[in-house]
């Protein structure tokens, strides 16, 4: 802080409403990204050693995952990029003045009760939640991108550690499998949309192999008996083999540009591409059904089995089954065929894997198993990734 006459006086407004609740007054309002990066800054929770045996801890924010911020600048440019909920940010009550007649808050470097002494202009705002999206704001060169910002002022380091332990603590994380269902209302298409409907037609077919097995909301579906897979296992799964940027197609599809057909060499990697690229969902689910039509067939006790420990039909089983499609189908057709259950079923006829060998005492909880399973699928079958 220094002292003296101001040369640098700087401020910004922003329109706000007051809002009073058991915490006191706050206020909410709308700042453009540009200026609300220019005052704000993350008190980061950090070690100050003080002597050799005492430790200070000062600062509240989590530090910076620097691949959240690098997955946010990709998202910031897409399409229909939003921040719909509130930063939330901590100021002082000398930097900040409220008109109610305009309901519009201004913040300042000058300290209002010297008028003599300022702060730095980035540091006028202390950021109690949202500095992800902030930085992940850093690089954007878009169009108008104006934030929620929630305004506590004059509250000590204390109440504002309150706030940010409360926020991070009592949000729920959404359920995967809910925003992936979500996807059937887009009216554009999108990797993720066509995964659902995937999904949503194995499931509710009764010859299916998958007939009511999938949670579509990721919890179990009233009056279901059987449920061993959620939707979002099942969509991550089936994504690796239409698309490696699944958002990047969306935000393509979304601005009605075109995507290009894949070539033989993607094709290797992601062999059910051009069906997603031409719209043909229902090729792709019927790839996928006959494939686990054999699976079915081959390990019929093991794929119906809800009995505690086997694993076929639960997460690692299909999550290794989706590991090894890829070579099986490209051993046994080309990019796009639909193959016949009894040529994936033939191919299996080559493993000495039994119904009961599909079991938590061979094939671990967890990625290690799932990996056991992969292992050796791909040693009986001579397969190769």
């Amino acid at each position: 802080m220094s002292s003296g006459f101001i040369e640098n006086e700087r401020s910004v407004s922003f329109p706000c409403l007051k809002i009073s609740q058991p915490v006191g007054d706050f206020f909410v309002g709308a700042i453009g990204y540009r200026p609300l990066r220019e005052i704000s800054y993350f008190d980061v929770r950090r070690v100050l050693q003080e002597t050799r045996d005492v430790e200070r801890y000062l600062g509240i924010q989590r530090p910076l995952n620097d691949s959240r911020v690098r997955e946010l600048q990709k998202y910031v440019a897409f399409y229909d990029a939003t921040f719909p909920t509130s930063i939330i940010l901590a100021v002082d009550a000398d930097t900040a003045s409220f008109s109610e007649e305009r309901r519009e808050m201004t913040l300042s470097n000058v300290i209002r009760e010297t008028v003599q002494e300022s702060i730095l202009f980035r540091n006028i705002a202390r950021v109690l939640d949202g500095q992800h999206r902030i930085a992940g704001l850093s690089d954007y060169n878009g169009p108008d991108f104006d934030l929620e910002v929630t305004v506590f002022v004059g509250i000590d380091i204390a109440q504002q550690a309150q706030i940010f332990s409360t926020v991070n603590l009592e949000q729920t994380k959404v359920n995967k499998s809910l925003a992936y269902d979500l996807f059937a209302l887009a009216s554009s298409r999108s990797p993720q949309k066509t995964c659902h409907n995937v999904i949503v037609a194995l499931d509710q077919d009764i010859t299916s192999p998958f007939y009511h097995k999938i949670k579509r909301l990721g919890v179990a579906t009233s009056g279901r008996i059987g449920e061993t897979l959620t939707q979002a296992t099942f969509v991550e799964s089936l994504l690796k083999l239409i698309s490696l940027d699944p958002r990047g197609d969306r935000d393509r599809l979304l601005r009605k540009r075109p995507i290009p057909l894949a070539t033989k060499e993607e094709l290797l990697v992601l062999p059910l591409r051009n069906l997603f690229v031409s719209g043909d969902d229902l090729a792709i689910a019927k790839i996928i059904w006959n494939y686990f039509e054999a699976v079915k067939l081959r390990w019929p006790l093991a794929w119906r089995s809800s009995d505690q420990g086997y694993i076929l039909n639960r997460t690692n089983g299909f999550r290794a089954l989706m590991r090894v499609f890829r070579p099986i189908y490209l051993r046994l057709g080309k990019p796009g065929d639909i193959i016949d259950f009894a040529r994936y079923e033939s191919l299996f006829s080559g493993t000495a894997l039994t119904d009961q060998d599909f079991h938590i005492d061979n094939f671990l909880p967890g990625s290690s198993g799932e990996a056991a399973l992969v292992a050796r699928f791909t040693l009986e079958l001579g397969l190769r990734g």
